[in-house]
């Protein structure tokens, strides 16, 4: 486990995490919503995620648009992204030719993206010198990690874990969830509200 709250600590441990994610290694850390787990996007990461949280697509942390060529950024994607990043808003993207891994590509091919505000994931983003993987640090029906104690016991069977310890993490609601494509729909409500969101783009 590795101190992650302070700026020192996090400028203290860049080398290791950045070494760490460029060995296909997966990850605990700290978001403004719950610890989650990643690496970078490289199949012995991806698949040591899967063995944990099976088979579902995972959403990647970016810095910006820059870090995710190749994802069609809709006009409503721009503006959401303006309004509410860096914020507990997901983008589903439309990946038109393919380009990423089928682990984070959903039923219909969109790739979700976020940009956290924590500054631990703005640290652990310019570590990887790219986007990462992200899901909730727990098992399959359990409740999410709060803290790095929390994170390191749900992921005690993913091989060569690191647990960045960003402290305890306030309760609140996940991110909300929206799919730009032709039409804007919400596909989970959360700490953005469907009524936000409207404020900024029509809804189908």
């Amino acid at each position: 486990m590795i101190p992650y709250r302070t700026p020192t600590e996090r400028a203290t441990a860049s080398e290791r995490v950045g070494a760490h994610l460029r060995a296909g290694r997966v990850l605990a850390y700290p978001t403004e919503t719950v610890y989650g787990l990643g690496g970078r996007l490289e199949p012995t990461a991806l698949e040591r995620l899967v063995q944990l949280k099976g088979d579902r697509p995972f959403l990647l942390l970016v810095r910006g648009p820059e870090d995710v060529p190749g994802l069609e950024w809709t006009p409503a994607a721009i503006r959401l992204a303006e309004r509410f990043w860096p914020g507990p808003l997901t983008l589903a993207l439309t990946d038109p030719a393919a380009r990423y891994p089928a682990r984070v590509r959903g039923p219909d091919g969109a790739v979700a993206v976020r940009r956290s505000p924590h500054p631990a994931v703005a640290a652990l983003l310019d570590a990887a010198a790219g986007p990462i993987t992200s899901t909730s640090a727990n098992r399959p029906g359990r409740e999410p990690a709060r803290d790095a104690r929390g994170a390191a016991r749900e992921a005690a069977g993913v091989p060569e874990l690191l647990v960045l310890d960003g402290g305890r993490l306030p309760t609140g609601p996940p991110s909300t969830i929206v799919r730009c494509a032709d039409r804007v729909t919400v596909i989970r409500e959360g700490a953005v509200s469907r009524a936000e969101i409207e404020a900024v783009v029509e809804l189908a």
